[in-house]
């Protein structure tokens, strides 16, 4: 249903075949919803769409269904942890709304198992602005919990700008799982 592409780095990236196309529909998605990603002090809410890939690689992949058309993409950043052994990792998405509903839904729990499985997370952790409803819901139903409403946390907008914290730990998901996925 769902395939991940990692971009491992931007030189390798360009040389997918279908790197124009893939780099339009990232660029469009990212303009679209970029303000529901980045406050007003990030360093990448108006960069050219090259420099927020590198960015985030070799942790950025972009979701593709069957036919290999661009779905979304998702990121990893803000580590916790050394080059030994990683805890945890913050995870940014963004899906075109065609995408929206069971098919990220299940993406989402496929990337969470990548996650736990490959990289030995402990936790990952996702802040939303509470305006995001779409979000907010989504997390609640792939596992994450609410940990925290961080009050005045950032500017938006040049406004004073709150932010929740939700985390989905590696121990509730594979509890969770075990009969879908065989874990």
């Amino acid at each position: 249903m769902c395939k991940f592409l990692r971009i491992e780095s931007f030189p390798e990236f360009e040389k997918n075949e279908h790197y124009f196309e893939y780099l339009c529909a990232v660029e469009k998605t990212y303009k679209k919803y970029s303000k529901y990603i980045f406050d007003d002090f990030s360093p990448l809410l108006n960069c050219k769409v090259e420099t927020f890939v590198e960015n985030f690689a070799p942790y950025f992949w972009l979701v593709l269904n069957r036919e290999d058309k661009f779905m979304g993409f998702v990121y990893l950043d803000n580590f916790v942890g050394n080059s030994e052994r990683l805890f945890s990792a913050e995870v940014s998405t963004c899906f075109d709304r065609c995408a929206w509903g069971i098919f990220v839904r299940y993406s989402a729990k496929i990337f969470f198992k990548m996650c736990f499985d490959v990289f030995g997370f402990q936790k990952i952790k996702a802040q939303i602005y509470p305006q995001n409803s779409y979000v907010r819901t989504f997390l609640k139903d792939v596992g994450f919990e609410y940990e925290s409403l961080l009050i005045g946390e950032t500017l938006r907008r040049g406004k004073l700008q709150n932010i929740e914290v939700y985390s989905l730990y590696r121990n509730y998901y594979y509890k969770n799982n075990e009969v879908i996925y065989g874990n």
